[in-house]
């Protein structure tokens, strides 16, 4: 499927160092008032309305997640102390004679060839020395994830042992990307995600989704196992492709053992379904190991999502809310660009923690009005004119997408749709795209090849009025308080060559044409 060294080795030491104290998630401050803020349409900074909640709703949800809490969802990890250090009594508890059997019970209970070997044996023993308080790390996110893939396992017939090659591919890491492209829970490259239907855009991919992801990847694992009904030898073909697994099928005279063909797979693939029993080894016997879990975020019955009826960002969802980007894009890793796009006929849903689901559902209209305010006091809509020697004409490049062009410019992805009269956000290569920069000389100095020559506008002799900028002032403002002024005369009568110099207090002159 992907050629890249198995991603559990290369990611699992970055945990140590980007996990954070994720061990609980203070409540939000609830405000109990059904007053909210007048947002003043002249000011620059919009503010977020004041929520109202339901003490009803909340103690419903209280009582059902107390319920889930207490019941028994089949995982027996136990948790770090983070008073406790941490003591690691390495590999010297773990004899070769009581691998065996334990690999032996795996072998018994599981469709795999869980078979002892010596590689095996290394592999497992090295994790225990050096990966034991990652292998705790993925633990605390294992109890987030694995509810939701064993589900859908389930539903396709599929061993649930399975959950944990996530962890192989990607630590658990929603957007985890390999050197050669592929990405998210289950490592999908570009076009095979296609080929499952997986959504991939300027705003979203939903490699990154966990539910659209685990749903696809149970359709291509239960593909393969048709294919050669062989576990095996179907996580073989998942890691290199049925291809590479057929070819070495042949070239070992038939065999349909993975350990007999092992030696004719592609060199990561040798060491891939290895990587896969170790980690199932572990996981199953942490205990005995004392490997202890850390806390995640929280947990998957502990959250909920709601289909959004309208634009909205993380930031934007943090400001109403009083949450933080850490824990939107934790739960919503499928929004590239940290925005949740709207688009009719398409239900894109944002995940939140059921005690944020209610006052979101509660308060959507003021919320979504916010947001909306806030997007048209961000995106001001810059001059439309053909002949502007403002406007740019950009060329797109390989690897270009519309977000990416959007950032490089200082302008939206709504504009540049606007601007260019696109009705998705496909684009191909060598297509022009007429943009207008929020900052004309930064943009145009980097795209010279591209940029309308620029002609001054003599400047006059005749009478003029003085203009002080006051606070919200544009120069596409300013112009509109005077007839037949355009924006790059205001800028040549006063030499202004950045918008950044528009500050309040400003004196500006301007002439009667």
């Amino acid at each position: 499927m992907k050629n890249s060294l198995y991603i559990f080795i290369l990611l699992l030491p970055s945990l140590l160092f980007s996990q954070k104290n994720n061990n609980e998630i203070s409540d939000n401050k609830d405000i109990n008032t059904k007053k909210t803020l007048k947002i003043n349409a002249d000011s620059l900074k919009v503010n977020p309305p004041k929520l109202i909640d339901h003490e009803d709703a909340n103690l419903i949800d209280s009582l059902w997640l107390a319920a889930l809490k207490q019941s028994d969802l089949g995982y027996d990890f136990e948790y770090v102390n983070p008073d406790e250090e941490i003591t690691d009594t390495l590999n010297s508890e773990l004899s070769t004679e009581i691998l065996k059997e334990r690999l032996a019970y795996l072998n018994s209970k599981t469709p795999f060839n869980v078979e002892y070997n010596p590689s095996l044996e290394r592999l497992i023993k090295h994790y225990l020395k050096t990966r034991k308080k990652s292998l705790g790390i993925l633990m605390g996110r294992a109890e987030y994830y694995f509810p939701m893939f064993e589900e859908h396992l389930d539903k396709y017939n599929i061993p649930l042992e399975i959950k944990y090659l996530a962890i192989v591919e990607s630590a658990l890491r929603p957007r985890a990307r390999s050197r050669v492209g592929a990405s998210g829970l289950w490592q999908f490259m570009y076009y095979t995600g296609k080929q499952f239907n997986l959504e991939v855009n300027s705003y979203v991919d939903e490699r990154h989704d966990p539910l659209r992801a685990t749903e696809a990847a149970c359709k291509f694992l239960s593909q393969l196992y048709d294919t050669f009904n062989d576990w095996d030898l179907a996580l073989a073909a998942y890691n290199s492709g049925p291809g590479n697994v057929s070819k070495a099928i042949r070239r070992s005279g038939g065999s349909r053992n993975y350990w007999n063909i092992r030696h004719n797979l592609p060199r990561e693939t040798a060491g891939y379904l290895p990587a896969f029993y170790a980690t199932l080894y572990l996981m199953e016997y942490a205990k005995e190991h004392n490997i202890k879990a850390q806390k995640f975020i929280t947990q998957r019955f502990e959250t909920d999502t709601v289909i959004v009826k309208q634009q909205i960002t993380f930031d934007q969802i943090n400001k109403v809310l009083e949450t933080d980007n850490e824990l939107l894009e934790e739960l919503n890793p499928q929004y590239k660009l940290k925005i949740i796009p709207y688009v009719k006929g398409k239900n894109y849903t944002l995940r939140l923690p059921v005690h944020l689901i209610g006052k979101f559902v509660s308060n959507e209209e003021q919320i979504y009005a916010y947001a909306k305010e806030d997007l048209a006091k961000r995106e001001k809509q810059l001059p439309k004119f053909q002949t502007s020697p403002e406007r740019i004409r950009y060329r797109v490049r390989n690897g270009d997408y519309l977000g990416k062009i959007a950032q490089r410019y200082g302008v939206g992805v709504s504009q540049i749709k606007r601007w260019n009269g696109l009705r998705s956000n496909n684009l191909r290569i060598g297509q022009r795209l007429t943009i207008y920069p929020r900052n004309f000389k930064t943009a145009s100095s980097s795209s010279t090849k591209s940029v309308t020559k620029k002609t001054k506008t003599p400047t006059p002799t005749g009478d003029y009025t003085t203009y002080t900028v006051k606070k919200g002032d544009s120069l596409w403002i300013i112009s509109k308080k005077f007839p037949k002024v355009s924006v790059q005369q205001i800028k040549d009568w006063n030499n202004i060559w950045s918008v950044k110099n528009l500050k309040p207090g400003t004196k500006l002159k301007i002439y009667k044409s």
